[in-house]
């Protein structure tokens, strides 16, 4: 049902493999420009700071994440889009001031706990471009 990049940056993502989560939706999102790829792009981008001990890259990509994520509330893509924002904003308030834990990396993850992300097919709300582009792309005859 979900395009196959997206269920990878899912695994990705739960794996805590950040970085490679970030890049396997870079592909989709150049092709399609869609605001939510790049908002999950964002997200994963944040806990990269998280594993590289940057409270202030945390601080910034959680913002943009509440930048770019709220228009697809509360649901999209099968995925629970109030709670990753709820998320960003309680990881924006878990780093601010924090300037001084730069490199400790120990300390920031027990600021900022991270979630496991998990599609559920009630939270496909059925007018998802991203969706449709995928069936079309499918579609060949």
């Amino acid at each position: 049902m979900f395009p196959a990049p997206y269920e990878t940056f899912i695994s990705l993502f739960n794996a805590q493999r950040f970085w490679d989560a970030h890049e396997v939706l870079e592909g989709p999102w150049r092709r399609n420009r869609s605001r939510f790829y790049k908002g999950l792009i964002i997200y994963a981008s944040a806990f990269v700071h998280l594993q590289r001990g940057n409270p202030v890259g945390i601080g910034k990509q959680m913002r943009k994440v509440l930048h770019y994520l709220p228009p697809f509330e509360p649901c999209y893509m099968g995925l629970d889009v109030s709670a990753i924002t709820a998320h960003a904003e309680t990881c924006c308030r878990a780093v601010a001031g924090r300037e001084g834990l730069r490199g400790d990396v120990e300390a920031l993850m027990q600021l900022i706990p991270i979630p496991r992300l998990s599609l559920e097919v009630g939270y496909v709300r059925g007018d998802e471009p991203e969706l449709q582009s995928e069936k079309e792309g499918t579609d060949d005859g």
